[in-house]
């Protein structure tokens, strides 16, 4: 099954309807759309959308297109190659009647179409044969299983539809309750185990996952120690690795480097378990420790995750094995489960830069951040410019003025193991968020768990880029940034560097540069720079940038109007060297030169 992010590709506006339903119901999708589709937070199709559905396409991402068959076909025509790696192409029809799975129908197509066709009360138009005649496609087995051999699975279900019998071994109910004749003495086989077991053209085999691997090592210890570790115990007792559901340990060692990378190894979910929880384990572990209790508070570290993860049904089929600085111990389940969904991940802190406000200006980091996080957290402006990407998200608005509480809520948050998007606008290191976020981690290192977080900073595009970006290239050489507020920096402090940058001749972009109590700095700014450059200097002021109500103007330094600027609006200021031009049909342009022109001689 393909494990891309499925692509919504609308054509033409008269299918946004449809198209508005499907983001509703699948919100972690992207959707691309022509921009007099009018729908929010949409990408852009492209002038070719052909281009853009075959790109996807060999990017290995399904995609779901509101358009004719034929279009879809012949877009991704030139990217086929081999049928058993390629995605799910569905073509959905304009008024939501039908949802036709043309590609990759054992490769999620058929299930994703029926999920389609219940959210638009249409018609999944399923053709593939074993579908029809068994109800089921075996080279498409159900959630939390993986079929061995899926070269086989044609050739076996042909023979099955000429009448041949198969029998079934292991706990399957998803085949038992399924059309396959099956037989006592039926030549076929079907198997479900843990174990790796070589299938053939007249046996099947799927694994299930339903081993949950617990370890244990050593603050630091060495990744390759425990990755060789766990694989050995994998070859010798002939585990298959498609039947491991996740990688399992205490909640101390979330941000255990070496349990990331052998969860990265395997392809698997790294989850863990507080010592309350690893204690209650301990009637079921074959080798309890009281020196283990004495560091940690459980009994258990391996067995006990590994047992708790599995569930209470769960059996003990690797007792704890280990290596110079690390153990680990395998449990099985009696039937799949979400290996993600047992136990606690490690809590995640993005701080996530959403630029200006317009969706145009939204990075895909930021994007994926955004769509991907459980909380978000923010001014309550900032949480409302995506409103499709924040459906079933807890939204957790703060007011101006309480960044620290704001802060502090987010990484209490990621404490308790969720994902969470601290919303900025602008860029986060700008001025913003992600220097308080590493302040406190500095200033309040007691707090162990936040120092478990995994923090990470999604830039933004910044006031002062978008500003210069639609008034020309005001940046085009050095420039500096000073925020003009004096509620963390002293006054002197300001000018001090406001003098500084004026002698070097940098192109200044003023952050904060009025309030309505304080309305002095910025002219006290403009004083200090007609000393050092021209009347005729370019000044661009940028109000309410990516939101309604925009406006951009152009001025000079002489006749900068202090009046005109308030604390939505960020102002350029050039260089002795910046120039504004103006081009015949109206149009101004403001640019700072970098030398480029003594090559035009």
């Amino acid at each position: 099954m393909s494990t891309g992010k499925p692509a919504l590709v609308l054509l033409t506006p008269n299918a946004r309807g449809v198209a508005q339903a499907l983001m509703t119901a699948f919100p972690a999708w992207d959707v691309y759309a022509p921009d007099d589709a009018a729908l929010v937070h949409a990408l852009p199709i492209g002038a070719k959308p052909t281009e853009t559905i075959a790109q996807l396409f060999a990017a290995g991402r399904p995609v779901i297109g509101i358009c004719a068959a034929g279009i879809l076909i012949r877009a991704v025509a030139r990217v086929l190659a081999d049928k058993r790696s390629e995605p799910p192409l569905i073509a959905v029809a304009a008024d939501g009647s039908s949802v036709v799975p043309l590609l990759g129908g054992h490769h999620g197509a058929n299930l994703l179409s029926r999920r389609i066709a219940s959210v638009l009360q249409g018609i999944a138009a399923i053709t593939t044969a074993g579908d029809l005649a068994f109800g089921l496609g075996l080279d498409e087995p159900p959630e939390g299983y993986t079929l061995a051999n899926p070269d086989d699975a044609k050739g076996l279900m042909a023979n099955l539809l000429r009448g041949t019998g198969i029998r079934i071994a292991g706990a399957v109910p998803w085949l038992l309750d399924s059309g396959l004749p099956i037989r006592d003495d039926g030549t076929m086989l079907i198997e479900v185990t843990h174990k790796a077991t070589e299938g053939d053209p007249n046996h099947l085999v799927y694994h299930p996952r339903s081993v949950a691997i617990g370890v244990g090592c050593e603050r630091n210890a060495r990744p390759v120690e425990l990755i060789r570790l766990v694989q050995g115990v994998l070859d010798q007792e002939r585990i298959a690795r498609d039947s491991i559901a996740g990688i399992y340990s205490l909640d101390l060692k979330a941000d255990e480097p070496a349990m990331h990378e052998l969860a990265k190894w395997f392809g698997v979910p790294f989850r863990v378990f507080d010592a309350a929880t690893l204690e209650a384990e301990t009637p079921r572990l074959a080798n309890p420790s009281e020196t283990v209790f004495a560091e940690v508070g459980a009994h258990g570290v391996s067995e006990g995750a590994a047992l708790a993860a599995a569930g209470p049904d769960a059996v003990l089929i690797v007792p704890k094995q280990k290596s110079e600085r690390a153990t680990c111990a395998f449990a099985l389940a009696p039937a799949p489960f979400d290996g993600a969904s047992r136990g606690t991940m490690r809590g995640e802190l993005h701080v996530v830069g959403t630029g200006p406000g317009d969706a145009h200006w939204l990075t895909p980091e930021a994007r994926i951040a955004l769509s991907e996080a459980t909380d978000w957290v923010g001014y309550g402006l900032y949480l409302d410019l995506y409103p499709q990407l924040a459906l079933g998200k807890m939204l957790h608005r703060y007011d101006l003025g309480e960044e620290e509480v704001r802060v502090r809520a987010a990484l209490d948050l990621a404490a308790q193991g969720k994902r969470v998007a601290l919303v900025c606008s602008g860029d986060p290191g700008i001025y913003a968020m992600a220097t308080l976020v590493f302040a406190l981690l500095d200033k309040e290192p007691e707090r162990k768990d936040w120092q478990r977080l995994a923090v990470q900073v999604a830039p933004g595009i910044s006031a002062l880029q978008a500003a210069a970006a639609k008034s020309g290239a005001l940046l085009g050489h050095d420039f500096c940034t000073i925020s003009l507020s004096d509620l963390l920096t002293p006054l002197e402090a300001i000018l001090q560097r406001i003098k500084a940058a004026a002698e070097a001749d940098f192109v200044i972009a003023f952050y904060n540069p009025v309030s309505q109590r304080r309305r002095h700095q910025l002219e006290m700014a403009k004083d200090i720079l007609l000393q050092h450059r021209p009347g005729d200097t370019p000044v661009v002021l940028a109000r309410n940038l990516g939101r309604e109500g925009e406006r951009v103007t152009q001025t000079t330094l002489a006749e900068l109007d202090i009046e005109k600027v308030d604390m939505l609006t960020v102002v350029l200021v050039g260089s002795s060297a910046s120039r504004a031009i103006s081009l015949p049909d109206g149009r101004r342009f403001v640019y700072t030169p970098r030398g480029y022109e003594k090559k035009f001689s």
